[in-house]
């Protein structure tokens, strides 16, 4: 069966196999946390281990790892296919990724299993040890010389680094150098180099630009090592892996009813033609009305990719080089295989509308889309920092943020990352970088404090950025969550966040939202409540709020939750000094509700408990 990678995937079919007591004490406590996790029993426990190995996704083995090794060497076949496999000792100290490291998720499999059973995740993958991004774990196709080229890179000897586009990859380490432009080795006989899609980006500075893949027919360049970013077919060699980025999208027209084997034949057939790599395909597309067309979805799911579908008039508004009447007549639309493939923007018609007897194709590449991650870190303690968060940071070229949140993450960055980082009062100038990066198609991440999406960097970066970048949102932990647990439950109940800073927004609105919440009986949390340079705006908030709710009403000060320095402080509207507060607090008004109890802050539910 064909084995998706594990990653993180709660869905994915774990088969767990023990042959002591303690063994299977372990397998039930992964059994109880994950719901598609289950304790695989035979005869025997090597008949148990070639059951779990034939029919599940992953394999968890409290054996020696000695016994697995060769109850299932005689089952391997491709890496790229087999199970993860993890084998835990009888005492549960170590998580041993032993198979499927990288390509079915063995790796990630053993950190998730470490951190349920307290052990240590043992990971031996090269790539991983050392702290660069392997080949296969880009999330592309890869072709080649994938383990050569690998050992070069981990050995630091020269690899060059040949694309048509800029793409986003992450940060590759000093020995893996762009080629100069222009510089690759003949083109086939007969095979046009293509253009290369979109303009020309911008290059990282001491980065020479990327070459145009020419499909190069002799040795690697220099006689060395090479890594080759394209969509076209090239001819291979020993020293030579293909990453296969997502550029084309094929266009697809159909009569009612098409064989599916007509479709298939087609595409294999164009694609080949014109010299380009299925594995590059994003998806096919065509009309609404072709959605639930057998045959087309048959093509898609030849190619392992989707079906994407769009109406006749938005095919319609599509500039085609061979409009068709004939079409328009027929789905409302002078195009169906030329516009869906051109759908989008920034696209070139590689392969203009070729048909058949009911089925008609077109290839278009499409220009490289940068990446930006918006990464909230969190209030700032390491274990208070998603796993998502240190994925997204490992997966950028490029992070831009504060100087003193960059440094809490430097030593999570892949070698040959570029930090571009700044000091206060330049949010404007990093959004602006973070964006102009990514549009330049690198892979960016844009860090901010807490959740990222909260009085930080996502607002004026999403501001700038455009269809050509995709953004991905990481959330944090906030200060105001940091706070509230640390302060016992103030936020169990309808509450406002309030920004007193009138750096940016006057005074006049701020001490009008003031009011209202304050009004509204919600419990408040002021952010930036005071500096000094503005120091009398909290007194003046907490004066409206003391308008409104009795001076025994709770308020908490946290300062730097989970930093060092943390220090957390009750009082009331009455006895609160203003002094105690600076930049780096945050300040929670209770609501009339909200009680102390036991020393900690808590605002009711306020619902009715039925008995």
């Amino acid at each position: 069966m064909n084995h998706p990678p594990v990653a993180t995937d709660q869905s994915t079919r774990i088969g767990l196999v023990a042959a002591t007591a303690a063994g299977r004490r372990h397998a039930r406590t992964l059994a109880d946390a994950w719901p598609h996790a289950r304790v695989v029993t035979a005869d025997t426990v090597a008949d148990a281990l070639r059951a779990a190995w034939t029919g599940y996704d992953a394999v968890v083995a409290f054996l020696a790892t000695g016994a697995v090794v060769r109850i299932l060497a005689p089952l391997l076949g491709d890496k790229r296919t087999d199970p993860a496999v993890v084998v835990v000792d009888e005492a549960a100290r170590h998580a041993i990724a032993l198979l499927g490291g990288h390509a079915g998720g063995g790796n990630d499999l053993a950190g998730r299993v470490g951190a349920l059973l307290d052990a240590n995740p043992v990971v031996s993958t090269a790539t991983d040890a050392a702290g660069l991004p392997g080949l296969d774990t880009l999330g592309w196709p890869v072709e080649g010389a994938v383990a050569a080229v690998s050992r070069a890179i981990l050995d630091g000897e020269p690899v060059t680094l040949v694309a048509d586009a800029t793409w986003p990859l992450p940060a590759l380490p000093d020995n893996v150098r762009p080629a100069a432009t222009g510089s690759s080795a003949p083109t086939p006989a007969g095979t046009a180099a293509p253009a290369p899609a979109g303009p020309p980006a911008p290059r990282p500075a001491g980065r020479a630009a990327p070459a145009a893949v020419d499909g190069g027919s002799g040795p690697a360049v220099d006689g060395g090592y090479r890594l080759l970013v394209t969509d076209r077919v090239v001819p291979l060699d020993d020293r030579t892996a293909v990453l296969r980025p997502p550029s084309l999208v094929v266009g697809v027209g159909a009569s009612r009813g098409v064989p599916a084997d007509e479709v298939r034949d087609l595409l294999a057939r164009v694609l080949a033609e014109a010299g380009l790599s299925p594995a590059s395909v994003r998806h096919l597309a065509s009309a609404d009305i072709k959605a639930d067309e057998a045959g087309v979805q048959a093509g898609a799911d030849a190619l392992g990719v989707p079906l994407v579908t769009y109406p006749a008039a938005e095919l319609a508004a599509v500039d085609v080089p061979h409009p068709s009447e004939v079409v328009r007549a027929a789905v409302g639309t002078p195009s169906v295989a030329e516009a869906a493939a051109l759908l989008g923007g920034g696209a070139e018609l590689l392969v203009p509308k070729t048909a058949t007897a009911m089925a008609t194709v077109a290839v278009a590449r499409h220009a490289p889309r940068g990446r930006l991650a918006i990464v909230g870190l969190g209030p700032g303690a390491p274990d208070l920092r998603t796993a998502r968060a240190v994925t997204e940071l490992r997966r950028a070229a490029v992070v831009v943020g504060l100087d003193q949140y960059v440094d809490q993450v430097r030593d999570l960055l892949r070698p040959g990352t570029r930090v571009l980082a700044s000091g206060l009062g330049a949010e404007e100038e990093r959004a602006r970088a973070a964006v102009a990066e990514a549009t330049a198609g690198h892979a960016v991440a844009l860090v901010g404090s807490g959740d990222a999406g909260v009085y930080a960097m996502a607002s004026p970066a999403l501001e700038y950025a455009d269809e050509r970048v995709d953004v991905v949102g990481v959330p944090g932990v906030t200060a105001a969550l940091a706070a509230g647990a640390l302060l016992g439950a103030p936020l169990g109940h309808d509450h406002a966040y309030v920004s007193l800073s009138d750096l940016h927004t006057p005074w006049e609105v701020i001490a009008r939202r003031v009011a209202a919440a304050a009004e509204g009986d919600f419990v408040t949390l002021l952010y930036n409540p005071r500096s000094r340079a503005r120091d009398w705006q909290l007194g003046a908030a907490l004066e409206v709020f003391a308008a409104h709710r009795p001076p025994q009403t709770p308020v908490g000060v946290v300062r730097n939750a989970s930093r060092p320095g943390e220090r957390v402080h009750l009082a009331t509207l009455a006895t609160l000094d203003a002094a105690l507060v600076d930049m780096y607090s945050v300040v929670v008004v209770g609501s009339s509700q909200t009680r102390i109890v036991a020393g900690r802050m808590v605002t009711p539910r306020g619902y009715r408990w039925r008995p």
